[in-house]
């Protein structure tokens, strides 16, 4: 059982509180998430564009199906086991947003999502002539009832998969509209690891990418190479508005799909997110807020200045930064301006305090994150907290 209603057969609703819990502990504010997954699907309405959350975030059905009834689209994933998944439980589109390359996985995918009565509408990346050939090859052999929707994926020097050379990009395209077994769908890219520049609104080589998009686009859509809207898809949590301004349906001369893959939103965080978001606190309008809370014990003050804390590497997401202290449960008003973990081991954070500061062995202290995928991996269940502290359910990520 995963979500909400995992615990209703644990004694009923609201029998625990985040008091009950075993610490270190982390939580997930459920009207956070709700508040969440309802500013994302506005702000993307409003937009005109459509969204598919990247679920490898969380992989949790609950969380699945809430954002569908807010209005998703589909849903993304990045694996052929996360594909299996999606579609198992009931996922309507998944646009798998990597090329398929293992035979077994493509056979899986034409026997369940390209079969005549297959009720999941499956879409995915190819970025070579010899990624095509490897699925012309295999297709070849199933002959499936559907032709696979392919996206002709962009990148960039030093980053992932995606076709680096545009005629290169045009010439595939080309191929593929003109090859069985598989149909044009659109042309996809992801500008968010581009290296970071002086714009914290855009990494350097974002704009030119999407611009390349665009053109790709247009010259498939001259070609007539693409039956019916094309798909054309960027974007993750961090510049959403920028994929906005370049490829939005606004910018287009005739109509195409503009979807998003933004995953993290779904919890937002107190770190990479935060900065980057056009919905965050630190360069946009602060309308997503942190869902994830850590919470753990102080297990001894060893020296002045220093407290050592019941977390570490193995509960806490890291490879952003460090998690940040938010307080004291029972003692909001306590002041922890100056209070920083700067390291950890695999179970022990060190904490380092202002001269003075004297916290007490089991003393409790709330944490908030950085990178939310990094907590969904490390807990396979995640009490649900609603406003009053009850725990009302638990999140169990499908990892």
């Amino acid at each position: 059982m995963t979500g909400r209603r995992a615990e209703a057969g644990a004694g009923g609703r609201g029998d625990r509180t985040v008091a009950d819990l075993e610490l270190p502990a982390m939580i997930l504010h459920d009207a956070a998430i709700d508040r969440n997954i309802r500013v994302m699907a506005d702000w993307c309405r409003t937009a005109g564009v459509a969204l598919a959350p990247h679920a490898k975030t969380h992989m949790s059905r609950d969380l699945v199906e809430r954002q569908a009834a807010a209005g998703a689209w589909g849903f993304t994933a990045a694996t052929p086991a996360q594909v299996r998944t999606l579609a198992g439980w009931g996922v309507r589109r998944v646009l798998h947003a990597n090329v398929l390359v293992d035979p077994l996985a493509i056979r899986w995918v034409a026997e369940h999502l390209l079969a005549a009565d297959a009720a999941t509408e499956y879409l995915c990346y190819v970025d070579s002539d010899a990624g095509l050939d490897l699925l012309l090859a295999e297709l070849g052999q199933l002959r499936p009832a559907r032709a696979l929707p392919l996206l002709v994926e962009l990148g960039f020097a030093g980053g992932r998969t995606g076709v680096r050379d545009d005629g290169a990009a045009l010439a595939l395209a080309r191929r593929v509209a003109a090859s069985p077994h598989v149909r044009l769908a659109g042309v996809s890219a992801f500008e968010g690891l581009m290296p970071a520049g002086d714009d914290p609104a855009a990494p350097r080589g974002a704009v030119e990418l999407l611009g390349r998009v665009r053109a790709l686009v247009g010259a498939i859509a001259a070609e007539g190479l693409v039956a019916g809207v094309p798909v054309v898809t960027a974007g993750g949590s961090s510049y959403p508005d920028l994929v906005l301004r370049e490829l939005a349906p606004a910018r287009w001369e005739s109509p195409v799909t503009t979807v998003l893959r933004s995953g993290c939103y779904v919890t937002h965080d107190h770190g990479i997110y935060a900065r980057t978001s056009p919905l965050g606190s630190g360069r946009g309008t602060g309308a997503l807020v942190a869902a994830f809370e850590l919470r753990a014990s102080v297990l001894s003050q060893p020296e002045e200045g220093l407290a050592v804390v019941g977390f570490g590497r193995r509960e806490a997401p890291t490879d952003d930064r460090l998690p940040v202290v938010l307080g004291v449960p029972g003692d909001e008003g306590r002041d922890v301006a100056g209070w920083e973990v700067t390291g950890v081991n695999d179970h022990h954070a060190f904490l380092r305090v202002p001269p003075g500061t004297v916290l007490a062995p089991g003393t409790v202290l709330r944490f908030g994150i950085s990178h939310p995928c990094g907590a969904f991996d490390r807990w396979r269940h995640l009490p649900l907290v609603d406003l009053d502290g009850r725990v009302v359910g638990e999140i169990t990520p499908a990892l």
